[in-house]
């Protein structure tokens, strides 16, 4: 019994030293107070108009509002702040939100970005300096990715290995985790898609090794698996077939006329005896050494960086996308340290979802039954 209680002290404990920078799901008034809409564009007509929807597919209207694109081949730039900026040295971050392309999307961004203090957010854009990009870019069927890409020493940095996004008309959650041991983790929908280590996954530090430039591959190595057989020879009469002959078929027009038209010849065909060009067989090279490694030594440029998941200032969170077809719904966002209460706020995102393919499974079923009727009331119609 004492043990029990110790867990559960030491789980209350852990909860009240967890912070949470940012908790919006749109069901707080004011949304348009919060979130700035950048002038980004909206000279040359290209801004896209933002509103809070649930979409035509929802499990609560109120509940499932998030912000909404509104008009197709648009740029969209908005932003809020987090309650109050802050540096994720020698703590975990976790950025989580939801998105619902209902319009299912064909080419456009999904992400989010944390940004540092001093965004200028009436001007929020894509030179805008951030710190992490995260979310599902999809743009057909080839192009279906989660971005991850952190902002050090001065240049945005992709992640190597990339992991599927869900591209239905349907809620997903999306979580980022850097931890203070340099690791990080990918999420969708709750479940663990990816981790490893920041250093493996993100080009940013120079390589340990290199290759050793005293070493050079030396000049006698062999390194084709296979050669001409130097036993075989190519047969006298190989060539005297030649590649083309007159078509044994071909018969002279009966109004040529030599004198006029020259003399005739039939046209050529390919000749099927044939042998085409001649090659020596190919066997095995005894003196193969396989493929030459070039030998490594350690980089002295390499300098281990133990801060690589650390940003010193997270003062903003922001969409900046292109969509060809609008329609998205973002919301849910949560920027806080504590991990579990993210999962457990996607699993109760994952029942909004199951709700939602019910919704569109009734609507889909009534559509069909009106449908046929109204095929079926045409038919009669036509009968008459």
């Amino acid at each position: 019994m004492k043990a029990f209680i110790v867990v559960v002290l030491a789980t209350l404990f852990a909860a009240t030293l967890a912070t949470v920078y940012l908790d919006d799901d749109f069901t707080k008034d004011g949304w348009d107070s919060r979130w700035i809409v950048s002038n980004w564009k909206k000279a040359d007509g290209t801004a896209g108009t933002w509103d809070l929807s649930a979409g035509s597919i929802y499990a609560d209207e109120k509940k499932d509002r998030g912000l909404h694109t509104t008009q197709d081949a648009r740029f969209y730039a908005i932003s809020t702040k987090v309650e109050k900026p802050f540096s994720n040295k020698d703590n975990t971050l976790v950025i989580q939100f939801s998105v619902k392309h209902q319009q299912n999307i064909d080419c456009g961004g999904g992400y989010i970005k944390v940004l540092p203090a001093g965004l200028d957010q009436a001007n929020f854009d894509g030179d805008s300096a951030y710190n992490v990009m995260f979310g599902p870019d999809i743009c057909g069927a080839g192009h279906r990715i989660v971005h991850f890409i952190l902002n050090k020493r001065g240049e945005n940095r992709l992640i190597k290995r990339n992991v599927n996004a869900e591209n239905d008309e349907f809620t997903h959650t999306y979580t980022a985790v850097l931890n203070k041991d340099n690791t990080y983790a990918i999420y969708v929908d709750g479940e663990k898609k990816q981790d490893g280590k920041i250093e493996d996954d993100w080009n940013i530090l120079a390589p340990k090794e290199i290759n050793d430039p005293s070493k050079s591959k030396p000049a006698d190595w062999v390194d084709e698996a296979m050669m001409d057989d130097p036993e075989d020879k190519k047969p006298a009469d190989w060539d005297s077939t030649p590649a083309e002959i007159a078509d044994p078929d071909a018969k002279k027009p009966e109004d040529w006329d030599d004198d006029l038209d020259g003399a005739w010849e039939a046209p050529k065909v390919p000749n099927p005896e044939y042998k085409g060009v001649w090659r020596a067989k190919r066997i095995s090279n005894p003196a193969y050494k396989g493929p030459w490694v070039h030998p490594q030594i350690a980089n002295p440029d390499y300098k281990p960086d133990p801060a690589l998941y650390s940003f010193d200032s997270n003062a903003f969170v922001g969409i900046e996308i292109w969509q060809v077809k609008a329609g998205s719904i973002f919301d849910n966002f949560l920027i806080t340290d504590d991990l579990d209460l993210a999962l457990e706020r996607a699993k109760a995102l994952n029942k909004v979802r199951d709700t939602e393919k019910e919704v569109k499974k009734a609507a889909d079923e009534k559509k069909a039954a009106e449908d046929a009727a109204k095929a079926e009331t045409k038919e009669d119609k036509d009968d008459l």
